[in-house]
């Protein structure tokens, strides 16, 4: 039925006229001709902690969050400014506190304490518009004497399905939905002054009605109660976009009139401070693609936890780097190793192998027992280079839920070879305690610890804070 182009955001409906895209999605909306949109983010909140009773975001979902929330309000300003309706379904006010970036440093030495500055941050920071929302809950609303008559239609089709979840207590709401008693607005329509765009904030809908979905073939499949919620709701949209456009559509400005002796004196300084100020966008944008590149380099060294292939590779030279070896990876016309790495302690040649939902088994140390062979067989080596097999077994569950790594026959074979294991996770917990401490002599002990294995490498325990040599 829907001629106009609709996405739904942070939620779904029973219909192929829309299309879906969750709150992660960095999607241009200016693809589309109404955006129906629920700013809900429980998701980013799913592994957080808790500061003053609220949840407490780390620094990387808050970034992500921020970036999520910067994105839909750009995104929805833009398209408001170009002509296009969004409805705005007023969810719940989610409340948390996220990670600035700040930290502040208290006492000296081993007595210093660092204390993460964070901010509170809620997802109607994602509507670019002055809200104010006040959490609350109800269903008993009107529709304003005044500003109302264009959502009249549509309230009259889902007065029933709607709850105000938070009142708008900002200064000159444009609204268009009251509580009945009270008259607090739950409801507004803003209308762009440079095109017939309009941000409808409308009470929330629960679109996932139990009566919307039935169990068919093993699988949750929508209804025809779900059916035909999603045709009224798409024929009440097309109808409100249809009204605001015919009452609020300006005629596009010719040519002729943007000739320069009709351009205003504030017209030309409001441009000129625009260029400045783009000027400067221009820098922090770049300044912030730099900082996201030197974010995923820093955080390379996480995939000895869950990667294969060669990220895995890679993060295993990140961490024989941080234990102070010196590391390459050597191929030619006949041999290929995945790393070479070696200390004043030892020479060694590493193979690294990554399993979704298996252990490690002892097929890889028949290559990397060629490896070592091809290896010493080249005219500057004089002696065979130690073995190590680099193994991230169970590598998508959570580490406290794997089982052991390498099989049995993986341990023996390597016993027997003097071959050493290294569980890529062990490797990322020490190296991520040398990375945030200056400590040769537990450097030196884990290049040993490797050197001297046969079999399983357990590196050394960590030492306790307070304890960490220069």
């Amino acid at each position: 039925m829907a001629q106009r182009k609709i996405l739904t955001i942070g939620f779904e409906i029973s219909s192929d006229d829309t299309e879906y895209c969750d709150f992660k999605s960095n999607i241009s909306l200016l693809d589309w001709d109404i955006i129906l949109f629920k700013p809900t983010i429980t998701e980013f909140m799913s592994y957080s902690s808790h500061f003053q009773g609220k949840p407490s975001l780390s620094d990387t979902v808050s970034f992500k969050l921020k970036e999520c929330c910067e994105h839909w309000r750009r995104e929805i300003k833009d398209s408001f400014e170009s002509g296009k309706t969004i409805v705005v379904f007023l969810s719940d006010l989610e409340e948390m506190y996220i990670d600035t970036g700040r930290r502040e440093y208290s006492g000296t030495g081993r007595n210093q304490k660092t204390t993460r500055m964070v901010d509170l941050y809620d997802n109607y920071k994602s509507i670019p518009a002055t809200l104010k929302p006040i959490k609350t809950k109800g269903s008993a609303i009107k529709l304003a004497a005044r500003g109302s008559e264009i959502i009249s239609s549509y309230w009259r089709n889902f007065e029933s399905y709607s709850q105000y979840k938070v009142i708008l207590s900002a200064e000159n709401i444009p609204a268009c939905l009251l509580t009945k008693t009270g008259d607090k607005p739950v409801g507004a329509i803003f209308r762009s002054k440079n095109s017939a765009g309009a941000i409808v904030l409308v009470p929330d809908i629960d679109f996932y009605k139990k009566e919307f979905f039935e169990e068919k073939d093993n699988e949750e499949v929508w209804t025809e109660d779900a059916d035909g919620f999603a045709a009224r709701m798409i024929h009440d949209v097309v109808s409100l976009d249809k009204a605001l456009k015919s009452i609020g559509e300006l005629t596009p400005e010719p040519e002729w009139s943007k000739s320069t002796e009709f351009v205003l004196n504030i017209e030309s300084k409001t441009r000129s401070e625009l260029l400045i100020v783009e000027e400067g966008l221009e820098k922090l944008q770049a300044k912030k693609e730099e900082l996201l590149d030197e974010l995923k380099k820093s955080g390379r060294l996480r995939n000895l936890l869950f990667e294969k292939g060669k990220p895995l590779e890679n993060a295993i030279i990140d961490g024989l780097e941080i234990l102070g070896f010196n590391t390459s990876q050597y191929h030619d016309s006949e041999s290929e190793f995945d790393v070479v790495f070696e200390s004043h302690e030892g020479r060694l040649i590493g193979e690294a192998e990554g399993k979704d939902n298996k252990p490690i088994n002892v097929d890889k140390l028949r290559q990397l027992s060629m490896n070592i062979h091809e290896d010493l067989a080249r005219d500057d080596v004089v002696k065979p280079a130690k073995a190590v097999l680099f193994g991230n077994a169970f590598r998508l569950e959570p580490l406290n839920q794997r089982k052991d790594p390498f099989t049995d026959k993986c341990i023996s074979a390597a016993i027997s070879a003097s071959t050493a294991l290294v569980f890529t996770p062990d490797l990322f917990k020490v190296a991520l305690y040398l990375t945030n401490n200056k400590d040769s002599i537990y450097a030196s002990k884990c290049r040993k610890a490797i050197i001297n294995a046969a079999g399983r490498v357990e590196f050394p325990k960590l030492p306790t804070k307070g304890n960490v040599n220069p």
